[in-house]
């Protein structure tokens, strides 16, 4: 007799979110041509980088070009399998934490960067989402007791303690406030009990009030976004340049390319305040346009947060949608004078490769979770239900 070869049933992975994709490689291909806009005069009148006007564009490119198809790779990996490397991940976000504090390049009298073969590598973007995946995976195992401050929220303010204690020893405030808020909207989404969150926001601002004001040059940037005609060639400059460039703008731009205050005017016009040329050469319809498309990924974000069916899911997305909104906020907010100076990239669109990376594999994830939605809306069914109906059809059996 002969034997009939039974087709192994698909694996079923879920449709992907194309929609994020096609906005998430609209900005990656926008931000190359504002890279190279913002970057080329400055690069080619710089001896730190050889006098090479292609130089950002160029390591812009490969780190897109590494980073889009990874994302694409990683949307297909079960999201769900990252839980078992939280404590790894939070271990190796200390561990680099530590290292850069020891071993990093010191760059305007702050400790950010560690060269590993050959590559610059800011450890704080990896423990951004290292703390995010054990905070998340602590907070869907545990939330039957999150509202309990010793066994929910207690252990969790533990770990964002000594992350962000790290990252200001740096000193990076600007990232340890984004951190900070990042792990407070996971104790929010984790379930923890509303007294307890309110009484920790009012902690937690205390601090940053008492962290400002102990270190003068952190007082002089928070109160130099008010007026930083106080002091235009020190703390302020960079912000009036920034306003001279939106200024300059109008509705439509001055013209792609055509930008003034990056002919040696604004310092950082590629990476953090890449967005002020945006809308000096593209105008308020061209930074609208950029902010429509944030909001819409963020909008995603949101969306698939709360159609996710696994907590550990549903933490997961959250904590990414919640990450990419505050850096996105926290960018253009330095460049429109409603937040101090800091030194955040704008997600895909700034000059850097450890943001790219680390944003582009977020965003992976996400949609892979995306997938996982749109697999349990087709399959009503959950694994759990699934579980427990095979189970008791044993017992009856």
């Amino acid at each position: 007799m002969e034997r009939r070869a039974v087709a192994k049933p698909k694996r079923n992975l879920g449709h992907i979110d194309y929609p994020i994709v096609l906005v998430i490689g609209l900005l990656c291909a926008f931000g190359l041509v504002m890279v190279f806009s913002a970057s080329y005069y400055y690069a080619q009148n710089t001896a730190s980088v050889g006098y090479d006007g292609y130089y950002f564009i160029r390591k812009q490119a490969v780190y897109l070009a590494i980073g889009f198809p990874m994302m694409l790779a990683i949307s297909f990996l079960d999201f769900r399998k990252l839980e078992r490397f939280k404590l790894i991940a939070i271990l190796i976000s200390i561990a680099m934490l530590v290292a850069v504090l020891i071993f990093g390049e010191t760059t305007n009298g702050a400790r950010r960067w560690i060269v590993i073969g050959g590559q610059s590598i800011q450890p704080s973007e990896i423990a951004k989402f290292g703390m995010m995946l054990y905070m998340a995976s602590f907070a869907s195992k545990k939330h039957k007791v999150m509202h309990l401050f010793t066994k929910g929220m207690l252990p969790m303010l533990l770990v964002i303690g000594v992350i962000c204690g790290l990252v200001m020893l740096q000193p990076n405030m600007s990232m340890a406030v984004i951190m900070g808020l990042m792990g407070y909207a996971l104790l929010f989404i984790g379930g923890c009990e509303g007294k307890q969150m309110f009484l920790l926001a009012i902690v937690l601002a205390a601090l940053f009030a008492l962290l400002a004001i102990i270190e003068p040059y952190r007082l002089a940037r928070l109160t130099s976004f008010v007026d930083p005609w106080k002091d235009p060639l020190g703390d302020g400059y960079q912000l009036i340049q920034s306003y001279y460039a939106l200024g300059s703008g109008g509705l439509f731009g001055v013209g792609l390319n055509n930008s003034r205050q990056k002919l040696l005017y604004m310092t950082y016009g590629e990476s953090d305040f890449i967005f002020a040329i945006v809308a000096e050469e593209l105008g308020l319809v061209g930074a609208l346009l950029v902010l429509m498309a944030f909001g819409f990924i963020v909008y995603r974000g949101i969306r698939i947060a709360l159609l996710c069916r696994d907590r550990f899911g549903s933490m997961l997305a959250g904590g990414i949608t919640v990450v990419f909104g505050l850096q996105v906020f926290v960018n253009i907010g330095v460049c429109v004078g409603v937040l101090p100076t800091t030194g955040q990239a704008l997600p895909f669109i700034s000059a850097g490769g450890s943001s790219m990376m680390i944003f582009l594999a977020a965003m992976g994830v996400l949609l892979n979770i995306a997938r996982f939605n749109s697999m349990q809306a087709a399959d009503p069914e959950t694994a759990d239900k699934r579980a427990t109906r095979v189970r008791n059809e044993r017992v009856r059996a």
